[in-house]
């Protein structure tokens, strides 16, 4: 069983910057796809961003495109999302996920207990 729990998350201005990490246990981390989603009050879980296994591919949702990066450090075992220019409507709480083999972009089956990001305008 593969273990996730997110840290990083805070409150933070309009256009300033948050680097969230997701630490994974449990398992050995390198043939895993990771991603990450959130989920705003009232509404449905997004997926924001994605990378494969080895890292070499990466996926964004349209609204965080050139304002989120997602890289996987498999010696750390550790996902990161540098979030910049953060917005308001990126209010919400963020998910790590994994997959192992099949899945990548948006089908995931682990995930951790998420961390808050608040953005005030």
């Amino acid at each position: 069983q593969l273990q996730l729990v997110e840290s990083g998350g805070g409150l933070v201005q309009a256009g300033g910057s948050l680097r969230l990490s997701c630490v994974a246990s449990g398992r050995t981390f390198g043939g895993y796809s990771m991603a990450w989603f959130r989920q705003a009050p009232g509404k449905e879980r997004e997926f924001v961003a994605a990378a494969s296994w080895s890292g070499g591919s990466t996926d964004y949702a349209d609204s965080v495109k050139a304002r989120f990066t997602i890289s996987k450090d498999n010696a750390k075992y550790t996902t990161y999302l540098q979030m910049n220019s953060l917005k308001f409507e990126d209010t919400a709480i963020y998910f790590c996920a994994a997959t192992y083999g099949v899945g990548y972009p948006y089908d995931y089956n682990y995930w951790g207990q998420g961390t808050q990001v608040t953005v005030s305008s």
